[in-house]
Protein backbone atom coordinates (compact mmCIF):
# COMPACT_ATOMS: atom_id res chain seq x y z
CA UNK A 1 0.00 0.00 0.00
CA UNK A 2 0.95 3.38 -0.66
CA UNK A 3 0.89 6.01 2.54
CA UNK A 4 1.13 9.35 2.33
CA UNK A 5 0.21 12.91 3.78
CA UNK A 6 -1.76 15.75 2.62
CA UNK A 7 -2.66 19.39 3.76
CA UNK A 8 -4.29 22.53 3.12
CA UNK A 9 -1.21 24.14 5.13
CA UNK A 10 -3.55 25.48 8.00
CA UNK A 11 -2.55 28.65 9.91
CA UNK A 12 -4.37 28.54 12.73
CA UNK A 13 -3.48 30.30 16.12
CA UNK A 14 -0.78 27.61 18.02
CA UNK A 15 -3.23 25.88 20.89
CA UNK A 16 -0.38 26.20 23.11
CA UNK A 17 1.19 29.79 22.78
CA UNK A 18 -2.07 31.95 21.11
CA UNK A 19 0.71 33.34 18.57
CA UNK A 20 -0.17 33.19 14.50
CA UNK A 21 2.85 32.06 12.27
CA UNK A 22 3.76 34.53 9.63
CA UNK A 23 3.07 32.86 6.29
CA UNK A 24 6.15 32.55 5.30
CA UNK A 25 7.42 30.03 8.57
CA UNK A 26 4.44 28.41 8.20
CA UNK A 27 5.33 27.82 4.54
CA UNK A 28 9.25 27.13 5.54
CA UNK A 29 8.10 24.47 8.35
CA UNK A 30 5.92 22.74 5.63
CA UNK A 31 8.70 22.60 3.48
CA UNK A 32 10.38 20.72 6.36
CA UNK A 33 8.01 18.00 6.81
CA UNK A 34 8.12 17.13 2.90
CA UNK A 35 11.60 17.09 3.32
CA UNK A 36 11.31 14.27 6.17
CA UNK A 37 8.32 12.84 4.37
CA UNK A 38 10.73 12.12 1.54
CA UNK A 39 13.49 10.75 3.92
CA UNK A 40 12.09 8.98 5.46
CA UNK A 41 10.01 6.68 2.64
CA UNK A 42 6.35 7.70 2.75
CA UNK A 43 5.03 7.67 -1.02
CA UNK A 44 3.16 11.00 -1.14
CA UNK A 45 2.47 14.56 -0.07
CA UNK A 46 -0.43 16.20 -1.36
CA UNK A 47 -1.45 20.02 -1.09
CA UNK A 48 -5.22 21.05 -1.51
CA UNK A 49 -5.94 24.16 -2.89
CA UNK A 50 -8.19 26.78 -0.46
CA UNK A 51 -8.78 30.47 -0.69
CA UNK A 52 -9.56 31.68 2.70
CA UNK A 53 -7.47 33.06 5.23
CA UNK A 54 -6.98 30.57 7.93
CA UNK A 55 -5.33 28.22 4.91
CA UNK A 56 -1.67 29.19 3.03
CA UNK A 57 -2.60 26.76 -0.07
CA UNK A 58 -3.82 29.07 -2.76
CA UNK A 59 -1.38 27.87 -5.73
CA UNK A 60 -0.51 24.34 -4.18
CA UNK A 61 1.56 23.83 -7.76
CA UNK A 62 3.71 26.67 -6.62
CA UNK A 63 4.17 25.15 -3.30
CA UNK A 64 5.13 21.26 -4.68
CA UNK A 65 7.60 22.71 -6.88
CA UNK A 66 9.20 24.46 -4.12
CA UNK A 67 9.32 21.01 -2.21
CA UNK A 68 10.40 18.84 -5.55
CA UNK A 69 13.79 21.07 -5.19
CA UNK A 70 14.19 19.78 -2.06
CA UNK A 71 12.83 16.10 -2.26
CA UNK A 72 14.38 13.06 -4.36
CA UNK A 73 11.66 10.21 -4.92
CA UNK A 74 8.20 11.17 -2.85
CA UNK A 75 5.19 11.77 -5.49
CA UNK A 76 3.85 15.22 -5.04
CA UNK A 77 -0.02 16.05 -5.99
CA UNK A 78 -2.85 18.36 -5.43
CA UNK A 79 -5.12 17.16 -3.12
CA UNK A 80 -7.58 18.74 -4.40
CA UNK A 81 -6.80 21.07 -7.43
CA UNK A 82 -11.01 22.98 -7.38
CA UNK A 83 -11.08 22.02 -11.13
CA UNK A 84 -14.37 23.90 -11.72
CA UNK A 85 -12.74 27.31 -10.81
CA UNK A 86 -9.51 26.39 -12.74
CA UNK A 87 -8.34 26.80 -16.34
CA UNK A 88 -7.35 23.06 -17.20
CA UNK A 89 -4.63 24.32 -19.87
CA UNK A 90 -3.21 26.06 -17.08
CA UNK A 91 -3.45 23.32 -14.62
CA UNK A 92 -2.07 20.63 -17.23
CA UNK A 93 0.89 23.12 -17.85
CA UNK A 94 1.28 23.48 -14.25
CA UNK A 95 1.38 20.04 -13.20
CA UNK A 96 3.79 19.05 -16.26
CA UNK A 97 6.22 21.92 -15.42
CA UNK A 98 6.36 20.16 -11.74
CA UNK A 99 6.20 16.79 -13.42
CA UNK A 100 9.71 18.21 -15.32
CA UNK A 101 10.87 19.60 -11.90
CA UNK A 102 10.65 16.33 -9.95
CA UNK A 103 11.46 14.45 -12.68
CA UNK A 104 8.39 12.55 -13.27
CA UNK A 105 6.70 12.74 -9.97
CA UNK A 106 3.99 14.74 -10.25
CA UNK A 107 0.28 13.98 -9.66
CA UNK A 108 -2.96 15.97 -10.28
CA UNK A 109 -5.82 15.00 -7.93
CA UNK A 110 -9.06 17.12 -8.73
CA UNK A 111 -12.65 17.90 -6.94
CA UNK A 112 -15.08 20.02 -6.75
CA UNK A 113 -13.65 21.25 -2.86
CA UNK A 114 -15.18 22.00 0.13
CA UNK A 115 -15.30 25.63 -0.17
CA UNK A 116 -16.89 27.59 -2.56
CA UNK A 117 -15.07 30.77 -2.20
CA UNK A 118 -12.98 30.31 -5.56
CA UNK A 119 -15.78 30.68 -7.76
CA UNK A 120 -16.77 34.05 -6.89
CA UNK A 121 -12.98 34.74 -6.45
CA UNK A 122 -12.45 34.23 -10.61
CA UNK A 123 -15.97 35.07 -11.60
CA UNK A 124 -18.05 31.52 -11.96
CA UNK A 125 -21.87 31.19 -11.25
CA UNK A 126 -22.12 28.70 -8.73
CA UNK A 127 -25.12 27.77 -10.34
CA UNK A 128 -23.15 26.32 -13.38
CA UNK A 129 -20.91 24.41 -10.35
CA UNK A 130 -21.58 20.64 -11.47
CA UNK A 131 -21.20 21.36 -15.28
CA UNK A 132 -18.47 23.45 -14.83
CA UNK A 133 -16.57 20.48 -12.95
CA UNK A 134 -17.83 18.01 -15.30
CA UNK A 135 -17.12 19.95 -18.45
CA UNK A 136 -13.40 20.94 -17.61
CA UNK A 137 -12.13 17.42 -16.37
CA UNK A 138 -12.80 16.50 -19.96
CA UNK A 139 -11.14 19.06 -20.75
CA UNK A 140 -8.09 18.22 -18.72
CA UNK A 141 -8.47 14.46 -19.77
CA UNK A 142 -8.19 15.62 -23.62
CA UNK A 143 -4.68 17.51 -22.79
CA UNK A 144 -3.35 14.33 -21.13
CA UNK A 145 -4.05 12.79 -24.87
CA UNK A 146 -3.22 14.87 -27.13
CA UNK A 147 0.16 17.11 -27.66
CA UNK A 148 -2.50 19.33 -30.19
CA UNK A 149 -5.92 20.07 -29.21
CA UNK A 150 -9.04 20.56 -30.94
CA UNK A 151 -11.62 21.53 -28.33
CA UNK A 152 -15.32 23.25 -28.09
CA UNK A 153 -17.58 23.48 -24.69
CA UNK A 154 -19.96 25.77 -23.02
CA UNK A 155 -18.56 27.34 -20.55
CA UNK A 156 -14.56 27.96 -21.50
CA UNK A 157 -14.09 29.58 -24.93
CA UNK A 158 -12.90 27.18 -27.88
CA UNK A 159 -9.54 25.59 -28.56
CA UNK A 160 -8.00 25.26 -32.57
CA UNK A 161 -5.54 22.92 -33.38
CA UNK A 162 -3.54 24.66 -30.51
CA UNK A 163 -0.25 22.59 -28.98
CA UNK A 164 -0.03 23.32 -25.11
CA UNK A 165 3.31 22.98 -23.39
CA UNK A 166 5.63 22.10 -21.65
CA UNK A 167 5.17 18.11 -22.10
CA UNK A 168 5.48 16.61 -19.13
CA UNK A 169 8.40 13.91 -17.92
CA UNK A 170 6.07 11.19 -17.54
CA UNK A 171 3.68 9.72 -20.69
CA UNK A 172 0.53 10.30 -18.72
CA UNK A 173 0.58 12.69 -15.91
CA UNK A 174 -1.89 10.74 -13.52
CA UNK A 175 -5.35 12.46 -12.72
CA UNK A 176 -6.95 11.32 -9.60
CA UNK A 177 -10.96 12.07 -8.73
CA UNK A 178 -11.65 13.25 -5.34
CA UNK A 179 -14.92 12.04 -4.11
CA UNK A 180 -16.88 13.11 -0.87
CA UNK A 181 -20.45 12.19 -0.51
CA UNK A 182 -21.77 11.40 -4.17
CA UNK A 183 -22.69 8.36 -5.77
CA UNK A 184 -22.84 9.46 -9.06
CA UNK A 185 -19.03 10.71 -8.58
CA UNK A 186 -18.18 7.25 -8.04
CA UNK A 187 -19.48 5.89 -11.48
CA UNK A 188 -18.51 8.99 -13.75
CA UNK A 189 -14.86 8.22 -11.95
CA UNK A 190 -15.02 4.41 -12.72
CA UNK A 191 -16.68 5.49 -16.04
CA UNK A 192 -13.87 7.32 -16.89
CA UNK A 193 -10.98 4.61 -16.03
CA UNK A 194 -9.76 7.42 -13.18
CA UNK A 195 -8.45 5.98 -9.61
CA UNK A 196 -10.91 7.36 -7.12
CA UNK A 197 -9.99 9.24 -3.70
CA UNK A 198 -12.71 8.80 -0.88
CA UNK A 199 -12.00 11.80 1.58
CA UNK A 200 -13.83 10.07 5.38
CA UNK A 201 -13.50 12.76 7.23
CA UNK A 202 -16.57 11.89 9.44
CA UNK A 203 -19.59 9.23 9.94
CA UNK A 204 -18.27 5.19 9.82
CA UNK A 205 -16.18 4.37 7.22
CA UNK A 206 -18.34 1.04 6.10
CA UNK A 207 -20.72 3.48 4.76
CA UNK A 208 -18.16 4.57 1.98
CA UNK A 209 -17.79 0.89 0.70
CA UNK A 210 -20.76 1.48 -1.75
CA UNK A 211 -18.29 4.13 -3.20
CA UNK A 212 -15.86 1.05 -4.02
CA UNK A 213 -18.56 -0.77 -5.48
CA UNK A 214 -20.05 1.79 -7.81
CA UNK A 215 -16.60 2.62 -8.97
CA UNK A 216 -15.48 -0.72 -10.02
CA UNK A 217 -18.89 -0.72 -11.54
CA UNK A 218 -18.85 2.37 -13.86
CA UNK A 219 -15.23 0.83 -14.57
CA UNK A 220 -16.16 -2.40 -16.09
CA UNK A 221 -19.20 -0.52 -17.35
CA UNK A 222 -17.49 1.45 -20.08
CA UNK A 223 -14.30 -1.45 -20.61
CA UNK A 224 -11.90 -0.44 -18.04
CA UNK A 225 -9.96 -2.06 -15.40
CA UNK A 226 -10.25 -1.70 -11.76
CA UNK A 227 -8.68 1.23 -10.98
CA UNK A 228 -6.58 2.42 -7.70
CA UNK A 229 -8.80 3.74 -4.38
CA UNK A 230 -7.13 6.25 -1.93
CA UNK A 231 -8.67 6.73 1.48
CA UNK A 232 -8.32 10.38 2.59
CA UNK A 233 -8.84 11.08 6.54
CA UNK A 234 -8.08 13.20 9.04
CA UNK A 235 -5.45 12.00 11.61
CA UNK A 236 -2.30 12.55 14.03
CA UNK A 237 -0.45 10.04 15.87
CA UNK A 238 1.47 10.20 19.09
CA UNK A 239 3.79 8.09 21.64
CA UNK A 240 0.41 7.01 23.09
CA UNK A 241 -3.25 7.26 22.12
CA UNK A 242 -3.51 10.12 25.26
CA UNK A 243 -0.47 12.27 24.17
CA UNK A 244 -2.08 11.79 20.45
CA UNK A 245 -5.56 12.91 21.39
CA UNK A 246 -4.59 15.84 23.68
CA UNK A 247 -2.10 17.54 21.05
CA UNK A 248 -5.13 16.86 18.06
CA UNK A 249 -8.05 17.85 19.75
CA UNK A 250 -7.34 21.70 20.42
CA UNK A 251 -6.67 21.83 16.52
CA UNK A 252 -9.04 19.67 15.49
CA UNK A 253 -11.49 21.91 17.35
CA UNK A 254 -10.15 25.21 16.37
CA UNK A 255 -11.19 24.47 12.67
CA UNK A 256 -14.30 22.60 13.00
CA UNK A 257 -15.88 24.94 15.30
CA UNK A 258 -14.91 27.83 12.90
CA UNK A 259 -16.68 25.59 9.96
CA UNK A 260 -19.53 24.80 12.35
CA UNK A 261 -20.53 28.33 13.13
CA UNK A 262 -20.42 28.74 8.91
CA UNK A 263 -22.67 26.09 8.71
CA UNK A 264 -24.91 25.65 11.42
CA UNK A 265 -23.14 23.19 13.25
CA UNK A 266 -22.71 23.00 17.17
CA UNK A 267 -19.16 23.20 18.74
CA UNK A 268 -17.27 19.96 18.76
CA UNK A 269 -16.83 18.67 22.25
CA UNK A 270 -13.89 16.16 23.72
CA UNK A 271 -16.93 13.07 23.81
CA UNK A 272 -17.93 13.60 20.33
CA UNK A 273 -13.76 13.92 19.09
CA UNK A 274 -13.21 10.75 21.49
CA UNK A 275 -15.88 8.88 19.68
CA UNK A 276 -14.56 9.72 15.99
CA UNK A 277 -11.09 8.64 16.81
CA UNK A 278 -12.20 4.67 17.71
CA UNK A 279 -11.53 1.84 15.35
CA UNK A 280 -14.98 2.28 13.63
CA UNK A 281 -14.45 5.72 13.58
CA UNK A 282 -13.02 8.29 10.54
CA UNK A 283 -10.51 10.32 12.21
CA UNK A 284 -6.97 8.53 12.76
CA UNK A 285 -5.81 9.64 16.00
CA UNK A 286 -4.01 7.54 18.54
CA UNK A 287 -1.09 5.50 19.01
CA UNK A 288 1.44 3.93 15.91
CA UNK A 289 -0.59 0.73 17.09
CA UNK A 290 -4.02 2.13 16.97
CA UNK A 291 -3.02 3.67 13.60
CA UNK A 292 -2.10 0.18 12.06
CA UNK A 293 -5.21 -0.88 13.42
CA UNK A 294 -7.22 1.17 12.13
CA UNK A 295 -5.51 1.14 8.32
CA UNK A 296 -5.60 -2.24 8.40
CA UNK A 297 -9.50 -2.49 9.93
CA UNK A 298 -10.33 -0.13 6.47
CA UNK A 299 -8.53 -2.44 4.54
CA UNK A 300 -10.10 -5.05 5.17
CA UNK A 301 -13.49 -2.87 3.99
CA UNK A 302 -11.62 -1.16 0.84
CA UNK A 303 -8.64 -3.51 -0.62
CA UNK A 304 -7.58 0.02 -1.05
CA UNK A 305 -4.17 0.66 -2.68
CA UNK A 306 -3.05 4.12 -0.82
CA UNK A 307 -3.79 5.53 2.51
CA UNK A 308 -3.00 9.62 2.49
CA UNK A 309 -3.12 11.28 6.08
CA UNK A 310 -4.15 14.72 6.98
CA UNK A 311 -2.38 15.66 10.22
CA UNK A 312 -2.58 19.41 10.26
CA UNK A 313 -6.23 20.08 11.15
CA UNK A 314 -5.70 22.93 12.61
CA UNK A 315 -2.46 24.29 13.33
CA UNK A 316 0.02 21.89 15.82
CA UNK A 317 3.35 22.79 16.80
CA UNK A 318 6.10 22.07 14.39
CA UNK A 319 8.08 19.88 16.33
CA UNK A 320 5.30 17.67 16.95
CA UNK A 321 4.21 17.00 13.73
CA UNK A 322 7.97 16.06 12.45
CA UNK A 323 7.23 13.68 15.45
CA UNK A 324 4.29 12.50 13.89
CA UNK A 325 5.27 12.42 10.83
CA UNK A 326 8.41 10.46 11.86
CA UNK A 327 6.16 7.68 13.70
CA UNK A 328 4.13 7.03 10.67
CA UNK A 329 7.06 6.49 8.40
CA UNK A 330 9.60 4.46 11.16
CA UNK A 331 6.51 2.79 12.92
CA UNK A 332 3.22 2.70 11.10
CA UNK A 333 4.23 2.43 7.31
CA UNK A 334 6.46 -0.90 7.53
CA UNK A 335 3.61 -2.71 9.45
CA UNK A 336 1.21 -1.51 6.38
CA UNK A 337 3.44 -2.58 3.86
CA UNK A 338 4.32 -5.91 4.94
CA UNK A 339 0.54 -6.61 5.35
CA UNK A 340 -0.80 -5.39 2.77
CA UNK A 341 1.86 -6.90 0.33
CA UNK A 342 1.74 -4.09 -1.82
CA UNK A 343 5.12 -2.52 -1.44
CA UNK A 344 5.94 0.55 -2.28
Amino acid sequence: MELGLYTFVENTPDPETGKLLHPSERLEHLLNEIRMADELGLDVFAIGEHHREEYVSSAPPVILAAAAAVTKNIRLSSAVTVLGSEDPVRVYQQFATLDLLSKGRAEIMVGRGSFIESFPLFGYDLRNYEELFEEKLELLLQLRENEKITWEGKYRPAIDDRGVYPQPMQQKLPIWRGVGGTPKSAYITGALGLPMAIAIIGGYPEQFRQFVDIHERGAADHGHSRQPISINSHGFIGETSQEASDIAFPAFKTVMDKIGKERGWPPMSRQQFDASIDLRGANFVGSPQEIIDKIMYQYEIFKHDRFLMQMSVGSVPHKKMMRSIELFATEVAPVIRKETGILS
